[in-house]
This record gives structure tokens, C-alpha cells and sequence, in this order.
């Protein structure tokens, strides 16, 4: 989707009549301004500890299927066909229970994905505000992430309004 929306940057940037003959162009550094922004940070952690409190939970069902499936193996050979097949059964629902949880919890649609959703939108949502209030205060035309899939192979750091959008950010 980015690279889309800079192809036809590109193409239309000739085509585009700005009133003082040139573009102003910006560019800001994503990854650092959520690096630096204790909002960012504070929401990580948040996340960070529903990811540890859910990796535990898996371990705990993962080292409990392990315990059986070792007991299992050992005592196999001795067990009756039905003691067999009812120990395999309940190892089968086990593997099955630890795959829905992981689904539940990490999947495409699991939890994490809600939290990250509900817990980084704020944030995201006042970055780019504060993006869009300096791209009015300082008259710019464009202002690109160069840490995302769009390619800046250069950049004058003059042009740079990171650390603007950084004070931006502490001021509100």
C-alpha cells in the first residue's frame, strides 16, 4: 500500500502546481519517535505483560502434556488396549487444547492482535495528530516514515521533523 501511494507520488508529483514553485518535504523516523515516546513505551508494557502471562499459561499446558506423554511412553507396553487408547485420546484433546489456546491467544484474529489494536491506537493516534499539526506549522507538502515499507535512499536532515513531532508530543 505504501509503495502504491509513493509510485504515484511520483507520478504526480510533476503534474502538481504548488503555489511557491516547489514541494516542502518531511520525513519522520517511526520506530525512533515510538522508541522515545513514553505513551509508546508505556503501552508495550502493557502488552509485554498480557504475551508473559499468556507464554506462561502455554508453557504450563505444554510441560502438563510432556509429563503425560512421557508417563505415557513409559508405561505403554504395559497398559490394556482400551488404558492405551483412552491415554492417546486424552493426549490427542491435550495437543487440541494447546493449539485453540494458541490460536485464541496469538492467532490472526487471537487477543494479541485486539490488545495491540485497543492499546496502540491512542498512541498512533496522537502521533500522527502531532504529525499533522507540524506538517501545517512548518508548511509541509509530504511527510514520509523512512522506517517503513517506503524506501528514502536520501534525506537532507534538515528535513528531518522527528524530533519535532518528539516535542510535539511532550507538549500535549
Amino acid at each position: 500500500m505504501k509503495k502504491l501511494f509513493f509510485l504515484v507520488f511520483l507520478l504526480v508529483i510533476p503534474f502538481t502546481n504548488v503555489t511557491n514553485g516547489q514541494l516542502k518535504i518531511g520525513y519522520v523516523d517511526s520506530d525512533s519517535i515510538m522508541d522515545k515516546f513514553p505513551d509508546a513505551q508505556d503501552a508495550r508494557q502493557k502488552l509485554d505483560a498480557f504475551i508473559q502471562d499468556w507464554q506462561t499459561e502455554l508453557t504450563k499446558l505444554e510441560t502438563n502434556w510432556k509429563t503425560k506423554y512421557d508417563d505415557y511412553e513409559k508405561r505403554k507396553l504395559i497398559m490394556t488396549d482400551q488404558t492405551r487408547t483412552e491415554t492417546e485420546a486424552d493426549l490427542i484433546k491435550l495437543e487440541q487444547q494447546i493449539g485453540d489456546y494458541r490460536e485464541k491467544k496469538f492467532g490472526t484474529n487471537g487477543e494479541l492482535f485486539q490488545k495491540q489494536d485497543e492499546i496502540m491506537k491512542p498512541v498512533q493516534n496522537k502521533v500522527f495528530t502531532a504529525i499533522k499539526d507540524i506538517a501545517k506549522d512548518e508548511d509541509l507538502d509530504f511527510i514520509f516514515d523512512r522506517s517503513g515499507d517506503v524506501m528514502l535512499l536520501f534525506a537532507k536532515d534538515e528535513y528531518d521533523v522527528t524530533a519535532l513531532v518528539l516535542e510535539k508530543l511532550k507538549l500535549k
